[in-house]
């Protein structure tokens, strides 16, 4: 699989489970805006559930960061309805703040890399600037679910340096030091270690 990073973002568009109906959603969309899309394997599964739900407890803080979230997977929008009216002590999703694309077709998980032969998709999530350019891209196997909040950490982080032109070292947080991107200028942030 070839990296998306620095390239645009792949276009979309597809039937989506969007609160109790159904809407078509496109990345054009979201002009303005962040997006982070994530790809899941199945519905009525076992760890996706922990991940959407995680995706749609934090959608406010990614609301702050001028960021939309969009969950995809290759079920059916009536496959997502079905889900969302299960309670979460069932293993369902409630009703969600985001989203759910229906890529029946696969459409948008092969043209984002992560179609599986098997016709699901692996555990993708690329965030998007507002210019459609992917600037991360994250991509592993079914069985381990994403940590949302390294998921926002990463957006501060990538809108920071967008922002002030300057770099973020290894775990850095919000609020923390970042650095000067040149041999000289980045002294300055290895004298306060």
């Amino acid at each position: 699989m070839d990296s998306l990073v620095q390239k645009p973002a792949p276009e979309f568009k597809a039937e989506a489970l969007v609160g109790s109906g159904f809407k078509d959603v496109s990345l054009g969309d979201f002009k303005g805006k962040w997006v982070c899309l994530f790809f899941y394997p199945l519905d009525f599964t076992f760890v996706c559930p922990t991940e959407i739900t995680a995706f749609n407890d934090k959608y406010e803080a990614f609301r702050e960061l001028n960021c939309e979230v969009v969950g995809c997977s290759v079920d059916s929008k009536f496959s997502h309805l079905a889900w969302s009216q299960k309670g979460r002590n069932e293993g369902g999703i409630g009703e969600l703040k985001f989203p759910l694309l229906a890529d029946i077709k696969k459409e948008v998980a092969r043209d984002y890399g992560v179609l599986l032969d098997a016709g699901i998709s692996l555990r993708g999530l690329f965030l998007i600037n507002p210019e459609k350019k992917v600037q991360y891209q994250l991509v592993h196997d079914l069985g381990i679910g994403r940590n949302v909040d390294e998921v926002l950490r990463v957006l501060s982080a990538l809108q920071e340096s967008a922002k002030t032109g300057e770099v973020c070292p290894a775990n850095w947080n919000p609020g923390k030091s970042t650095m000067k991107p040149d041999p000289k200028g980045s002294q300055e942030y290895f004298k306060k270690l």
